[in-house]
């Protein structure tokens, strides 16, 4: 195996801030003859903490290969700076499952992608509520889940997601426009691992009907924004957003084709992030390392 067909791995962590911790995980790599690829690094003042990604791989004899050697060779680093950290190996594409109710745009948007390749992503499983999308899922050989929900099954239809996904060995759920609302107990059982579409430059314009209410405020610009969901509706940790310039010209209509593709494109730079471990918490905040 030559110098560039070395594996590569992805450290992030977050941890209190304090001297030295750059020249740690640096210093190691320096040691174990590994070679830094991309490093990025973000101080938050206001909450004293600090945020790295760091994507490297062997350059020599002295590097450990093998992700659990890579692991064990950070863990006393880890424990010196009480790191939240994780390592992964990137030749391992992380598996999702995606939720999806009537409205096909994001979810068609997420399996073109993977299926053509621009997506570094496994999808293990599409579940739905509704039957509309069993077709396209299908169409793309992914399984689909047909799960109905009401106020009566509402918790064993959750528990049955967290099993397909357990059985799938995925660590994602992708709320890919699923228009109901988790728990609290599936919110924070998938804390920092499902990401929700919203049909909005939050915080605006909630509720039902937002492209019309627009459209009678006469507004200048619409968006969608992607986050992690949490017991709060519609306030979790923001990953991305994106707006689009309309105007009086523009009817209802058009502005739901406009909004549509806008969240289609927001939620693949979400995926597509956190999939690279590219998106670390602070508080009610990400740290986005492009």
């Amino acid at each position: 195996m030559t110098e560039m067909d070395q594996p590569a791995f992805v450290l992030t962590f977050s941890c209190v801030d304090a001297v030295g911790i750059v020249a740690a995980v640096t210093g190691l790599l320096a040691e174990r003859d590994g070679f830094i690829l991309d490093s990025q690094q973000y101080a938050d003042l206001d909450s004293g903490r600090f945020f790295m990604r760091v994507e490297f791989r062997g350059a020599g004899p002295r590097f450990p290969g093998e992700l659990a050697a890579v692991q064990e060779a950070f863990a006393p680093i880890a424990r010196r700076f009480a790191m939240d950290a994780r390592i992964s190996d990137s030749r391992v594409k992380p598996r999702f499952v995606i939720a999806v109710s009537q409205g096909s745009h994001c979810l068609n948007d997420l399996l073109h992608r993977w299926s053509t390749g621009n997506l570094a992503i496994d999808i293990a499983a599409v579940v739905s509520n509704h039957e509309h999308q069993r077709r396209l899922t299908e169409w793309h050989s992914v399984p689909f889940h047909h799960l109905p929900v009401s106020d009566a099954n509402r918790a064993e239809q959750e528990a049955a997601i967290v099993q397909i996904m357990a059985d799938a060995g995925a660590e994602h759920l992708v709320l890919a426009r699923y228009m109901q609302v988790l728990s609290q107990d599936l919110s924070a059982k998938l804390s920092g691992r499902c990401i929700n579409i919203h049909h909005s430059f939050l915080p605006g314009f909630k509720g039902a009907k937002p492209y019309h209410r627009a459209h009678e405020r006469g507004v200048k610009l619409i968006g969608a924004t992607a986050h992690f969901v949490t017991s709060d509706l519609d306030e979790g940790p923001i990953i991305e957003q994106a707006v689009e310039r309309v105007d009086h010209r523009d009817s209802v209509d058009e502005l739901i084709r406009i909004g549509r593709d806008t969240e289609a494109q927001v939620l693949a730079r979400a995926v597509r992030w956190v999939a690279e471990q590219r998106v670390l918490i602070d508080g009610r905040k990400t740290v986005v390392f492009r």
